[in-house]
Parts: structure tokens; C-alpha cells; sequence
């Protein structure tokens, strides 16, 4: 593949070599012919003045002599009749008769009479001019001629400046012009390197070229292309990031199930065999096994129907069925359920009566959620405040370092250097999910080793 630069040469050389054969043949003919013309019009010139000088008829062929040795030129002076009066080049007696020469043919009707032939006298090729005068009223021919060799040598000199002088202007347009190719030719690399730098790499960059309007559009079209394709980069980085999470999602849902579902199913595969084993294991010991196989199975379903609802809410699939709630029963209901689970414990309720457009049912979990994570991380009695401005959960429990607080909540995250348990990592990502579709936020505040209170902060929509 040729370069631009070595195109460039290749096509003006080609063109160079076209237009010098074209003109030079164009000016072959034409100079030839203003040489000629120029050389006629001389001759004519000097027929005119020579025609002045004639006094004596017998003083012609001395005159045409002297004409030869001064200007070099063949002089003939002849009579009307054809009848050769004077010659510069020969013995004008012995010359034959010139009525019929085509020269003085022509000189009879025109101006005067010019051809070119050849001289059997002289033997070379002449060009002749005729011109007819009156010397005491009696009509004569002067004619001159001038070697064809001469005038070709003046057609050689004059062609030979105009080919010298075309040449220069050639070579300065050739110069012109590979100066341009190479400015080009820099403009070209500076677009190749800028699309190298392009592909190598993702940021947006920008290219600018003032030489041309062509080349100042090519520029500002590729700043514009390499923006877009920066922005398209950036999506990508995005998108990957994106598919990076979710796979690292998929990896914390694998790892977070396999781990929250090993206990419940070993629990349940040991108490199955040895019920299938024992044959002599007493009633009560049976109906022992049948608890703990039950109350683990409840405890896998719970886990499972945790996970589906946290997606439903995600995905936005859920039902939900809004009507007013009074939160006093509807807290004092779920801690009712939570005593029969955590009998030695203590919860207390300092409770307004509000009352709130809710889905009570799923609100419902995300109260005992809390409530049930301030019973497991702490040994005191728990505090449930209700007022016009949230619902807290108040405990003195273990508490959350303050890196972990803003944490907490994310989908999958666990806590594991203060014993968190957060339930397959979705308890308080379940809470801030059905707390965001009742235009709820939750507000934590905690302590490590001091306790925590997780509020639950009304929405504009819902406050009463």
C-alpha cells in the first residue's frame, strides 16, 4: 500500500509528463507558425524599404548585393514581364524567367506573396516574399527570402525559453504542491496517531486542525465520536460493574443459603435417621424429635419466604393493599407472637395512638424484624416508642460499630465480628425494602457494647 506522499508524486509526475507533450506539441506549431510570421513580416519590412532606395533601374543588381552582404538576405527584383533585373545570389542574366513563380503569382491580386519551397538555385528551402512597386509608373516585383534553416534555429532558441521557462514554473508548482502533500501528509499522521491513542484508550480526548474546512470537520467529528464512544466505555464500565455485583450477589446468595439452610437440614437429617435407626426410642423421646424436625422445617420456610418476598418487593411484583392501621395493636400484636418464642424476656410499649394508611401485613414483618433482632442482641428489657414522629426499637444490646451502621441494611451483608446474625443477610434489607414502598426511611443509631435504637421515620404521605 503506497503512501499519500508517494501517490501525490506519482499522479503529479504522470500529470506533468501529460501536459508537457500536450503543450509541447500545442506549442511546436504555434511558435513555429509565430516565427514564421514574424520572419515574413521582416521581409516585407525590408522589401518596403529597399523599394525606397531604388533611383536608377540600372543601379538594381549592385543593389540587391549590397543588400545580401549587410542583412544576409536573397534579393530578386523582378520586371513585370518575369524578366529577373537584379539577383544578390547569382548572375541575374543567366536566371530564367519568374512570372510564374508562386510568390509573384500571388503578389499580382494580394498585398504580397509568401511561400515556402525549395530553391534548385540555392538548393535549400527558402521562404519568399513578394511585393509588387511601381518605378516610373512602370510595375516591379521585389522579393526577398530568408533561410528556412535560420528561421528554424530562431523556432528552436524561442521554444527552447518557453520549454526552460515552463519548466521552472512546473518545478514551482511541483514545489508548492509537495509542500501541501506534506502538510497533508501531517495532518493524516496526527489523525492516524490520535485514532491509535483512540483505541488504546477510553477516555475522551479531543483533536483539532485549523489547515482546512475539510480537515477542521474530520477533527471535530472525531472529538465528537471518541465523547460518544467514552460514554459508551463509561456505560460498559457501568454494565460490567453491574454484572460484577450481581454475579458477586449470586455468589452471596449461594454462600449466604448453603450457610443459613446447613444447620436446619443437618439438625433435620440427624433427628430423621435416628428415628429410622432407633426403633426403641421411647414416645415422648419421638414426639421430642418431631418438635425439633418441625420447628427447623418452619424455620427453613421462613428463610425461603424471607427471600422470595425481598425479591417481589425488589422487582416491585408484590401486592400491597394500603388501609389504616392503628400501630399501638398492631405492635402489641406482633410482641404477643414474639413472647411465646422469647418467654423470659421483657418488652415494653410507650405507644400514641397513631394510625397510618399501611399494608399491616407486611409492615408487620418488618416491626418484628426489628423488635426480634433487639431480643437476640440483648439481654435487657426492650423499649418500643411510638409517636407522631417514628417508631423505635430501643435495646442495650451488643451494638454496631459506627463502619457497620450504613452497611446493615444492604441486601446480603453480614455482620460477623460482633456475632450479627442478620438473617441470610436479608432481615434489615427486607425492613428498608418494605419501609421504602410505605415511604418510610429507618434511621439507626448505635454503640458498640452500649446498645442501639432503630427508628422507624414516617413518610409525607402516610403521617397522620
Amino acid at each position: 500500500m503506497l503512501k499519500l506522499h508517494d501517490i501525490f508524486f506519482r499522479k503529479f509526475l504522470v500529470l506533468f509528463v501529460s501536459i508537457f507533450l500536450t503543450l509541447g506539441i500545442i506549442f511546436y506549431f504555434w511558435i513555429r507558425d509565430i516565427c514564421i510570421d514574424e520572419t515574413r513580416r521582416d521581409l516585407v519590412h525590408n522589401i518596403d524599404i529597399l523599394s525606397l532606395q531604388i533611383q536608377k533601374l540600372e543601379e538594381i543588381d549592385n543593389l540587391t548585393k549590397m543588400v545580401k552582404n549587410k542583412i544576409g538576405l536573397r534579393v530578386t527584383i523582378i520586371a513585370n514581364n518575369g524578366k529577373v533585373l537584379g539577383e544578390s545570389d547569382q548572375i541575374f542574366e543567366t536566371m530564367d524567367n519568374h512570372l510564374n513563380r508562386a510568390e509573384v503569382r500571388i503578389a499580382k491580386t494580394e498585398a504580397y506573396g509568401s511561400i515556402i519551397r525549395y530553391s534548385h538555385t540555392l538548393e535549400k528551402e527558402l521562404l519568399y516574399v513578394a511585393k509588387k512597386y511601381f518605378i516610373n509608373q512602370e510595375p516591379y516585383y521585389i522579393r526577398m527570402a530568408r533561410d528556412v534553416e535560420i528561421v528554424n534555429q530562431r523556432f528552436f532558441y524561442l521554444a527552447l525559453k518557453i520549454a526552460l521557462l515552463f519548466l521552472f514554473f512546473m518545478a514551482l508548482a511541483f514545489h508548492i504542491a509537495l509542500k501541501i502533500s506534506k502538510e497533508v501528509q501531517d495532518e493524516t499522521k496526527g489523525i492516524l496517531a490520535f485514532l491509535k491513542q483512540l483505541s488504546k484508550e477510553n477516555k475522551a480526548m479531543k483533536i483539532e486542525s485549523f489547515y482546512s474546512q475539510e480537515f477542521n470537520n474530520i477533527t471535530k467529528l472525531l472529538t465528537f465520536i471518541s465523547k460518544q464512544l467514552s460514554k459508551k466505555n463509561l456505560k460498559k464500565s457501568k454494565y460490567t460493574a453491574k454484572l460484577k455485583l450481581s454475579n458477586r450477589q449470586k455468589d452471596d446468595i449461594i454462600s449466604a443459603i448453603s450457610h443459613e439452610f446447613k444447620n436446619p437440614i443437618a439438625v433435620i437429617s440427624g433427628y430423621t435417621q435416628t428415628l429410622r435407626e432407633e426403633k426403641a426410642l421411647s414416645p415422648q423421646m419421638k414426639k421430642k424429635f418431631l418438635a425439633k424436625i418441625a420447628s427447623n422445617t418452619d424455620k427453613l420456610t421462613d428463610m425461603i419466604d424471607r427471600l422470595r418476598l425481598s425479591i417481589k418487593l425488589e422487582e416491585g411484583k408484590q401486592a400491597l393493599l394500603f388501609s389504616p392501621c392503628k400501630l399501638h395493636t398492631l405492635s402489641q400484636e406482633i410482641i404477643e407472637d414474639l413472647m411465646a418464642t422469647y418467654k423470659n424476656r421483657s418488652i415494653e410499649i410507650q405507644a400514641e395512638d397513631i394510625t397510618l394508611n399501611v399494608d399491616s401485613t407486611i409492615l408487620a414483618i418488618a416491626i418484628s424484624n426489628l423488635i426480634e433482632n433487639a431480643l437476640k442482641y440483648s439481654e435487657d428489657k426492650i423499649l418500643v416508642k411510638i409517636d407522631t414522629k417514628g417508631l423505635s426499637v430501643i435495646d442495650k444490646g451488643i451494638g454496631l460499630h459506627a463502619e457497620e451502621i450504613n452497611k446493615i441494611t444492604d441486601k446480603f451483608y453480614r455482620v460477623s465480628s460482633n456475632s450479627w446474625n442478620n438473617s441470610l443477610g436479608l432481615g434489615l434489607s427486607l425492613v428498608k425494602n418494605i419501609l421504602s414502598i410505605h415511604d418510610f426511611s429507618l434511621e439507626i443509631t448505635s454503640t458498640e457494647n452500649e446498645g442501639s435504637e432503630f427508628k422507624i421515620i414516617y413518610g409525607v404521605k402516610t403521617t397522620p
